[in-house]
C-alpha cells in the first residue's frame, strides 16, 4: 500500500493511493473529487475507468459534477425549497426551477481538510468539512467526514459521517462516472448490469419523483437478471425519454443491503457495489455534452454512468 500527494495550485492537493494489485485511486481535496481509478483488464493492461477532466481548472465550473462529493442533499429538490419543522427553506434554483445537488456552491466546490493514511492492508484519505448554518439555504451547522479507503482486496470504500446542531436535510453521495471499457474506449451502452431491485421511482418530465413506485417487471428497468444499459437507452418508452433517453431513476433495493454488478465484456472488468443504503439513482450519462476535454479524449453522450447512493 502506498500514498503520495502533489500540490496542483493554491490550496489544491491531489492524493494518490495504490494497493499491491496494481490498482490506484486519485482524489482531490477540492470537492473530494475522484479524478482517476486505474485498474488492470483481463490482459493486465492498467487503464482509467472513470471520467475526468484533462485540465483541473474545468472542475471549478463543472455542470456534470465529475467524481465529486455531493451535499448537503444529492438529487433534485422541487421548486428549490423544502419545509422542515414548520419552516420553509429556500435554496438556489440551478436546474430550471429546481435545486440540483444543493446548488452551485456546495460540497463539490469547497476545499476539504485532508488527512492521508496508510497501513500494510489499506490506504486512503480522510476529508473533513464544516458547513455553517444557512449555507446554501440549509439549516444547521454540519460537520462532515468522508473517508476513501482502498485495500488489497481491490475494494474502494466510501464512508460518510455527519453531525448537525439542528434538524436538517442531509443526503450525501459520490458522483463518479464509471466506464469499465478503459480509457473511455467505448460508451457504457453495452455494460451489463444486475441489481436486486423490483421497484423504481417514477419521474415526471422535469425529473422529479411523482411518489409512485413502479414494478420493473417486463420493462427496461428490470435488472434482476443481467441486462445491457442499451435496452433502456434505446427503448423509446416515456420514463426513459423523460431522462434524456436512458436512466436517471431511483431504484429501491429488495433487501436491506443493496448489491449491484457491472461488467464490461471486452475488458472483462467487473465492478461490484455494496451499500447499506435503501436504493440508488442509476444515471447513464444522458445529459453529458459533446466535446469536453477529458483525459482520454472528448466527451459524448453515455460515456459514463453514476450510481448515487
Amino acid at each position: 500500500m502506498n500514498v503520495t500527494s502533489e500540490q496542483l495550485q493554491t490550496g489544491w492537493e491531489q492524493f494518490k493511493f495504490s494497493n499491491d494489485n496494481d490498482m490506484q485511486v486519485s482524489v482531490l481535496n477540492y470537492g473530494g473529487i475522484i479524478t482517476e481509478i486505474l485498474v488492470p483488464d483481463k490482459s493486465g493492461r492498467r487503464e482509467n475507468v472513470v471520467l475526468s477532466y484533462k485540465d483541473f481548472e474545468d472542475y471549478k465550473n463543472d455542470p456534470n459534477f465529475f467524481g465529486a462529493i455531493i451535499g448537503r442533499v444529492a438529487g433534485r429538490i422541487q421548486d428549490a425549497s423544502f419545509t422542515l419543522g414548520g419552516n420553509t427553506y429556500n435554496l438556489e434554483a440551478n436546474d430550471g426551477e429546481n435545486c440540483l445537488h444543493s446548488g452551485s456552491a456546495a460540497f463539490h466546490s469547497v476545499i476539504w481538510d485532508a488527512e492521508p493514511f496508510q497501513t500494510d492492508e489499506q490506504a486512503g484519505v480522510k476529508l473533513t468539512h464544516t458547513s455553517p448554518d444557512a449555507e446554501g439555504g440549509f439549516p444547521g451547522t454540519v460537520d462532515v467526514t468522508v473517508t476513501y479507503t482502498l485495500n488489497n482486496r481491490n475494494q474502494l470504500m466510501i464512508d460518510y459521517e455527519a453531525i448537525s446542531d439542528k434538524t436538517t436535510a442531509l443526503a450525501l453521495t459520490n458522483h463518479t462516472y464509471f466506464n469499465l471499457s478503459g480509457n473511455l474506449r467505448e460508451t457504457i451502452k453495452h455494460h451489463n448490469v444486475t441489481m436486486n431491485s423490483s421497484r423504481f421511482a417514477e419521474l415526471d418530465k422535469n425529473l422529479i419523483p411523482t411518489s409512485n413506485l413502479l414494478d420493473v417487471s417486463g420493462s427496461p428497468f428490470d435488472f434482476r437478471e443481467v441486462k445491457k444499459l442499451a435496452v433502456g437507452i434505446e427503448s423509446g418508452i416515456e420514463q426513459n425519454t423523460f431522462a434524456g433517453d436512458g436512466f436517471d431513476h431511483y431504484f429501491l433495493f429488495d433487501q436491506e443491503n443493496g448489491n449491484i454488478t457491472v461488467k464490461e465484456e471486452n475488458s472483462d472488468r467487473v465492478m461490484q457495489i455494496e451499500t447499506n443504503q435503501p436504493g440508488t439513482i442509476m444515471y447513464s450519462g444522458n445529459n453529458l455534452g459533446e466535446g469536453l476535454a477529458l483525459k482520454e479524449g472528448p466527451s459524448r453522450k453515455n460515456l459514463g454512468g453514476c450510481f448515487e447512493m
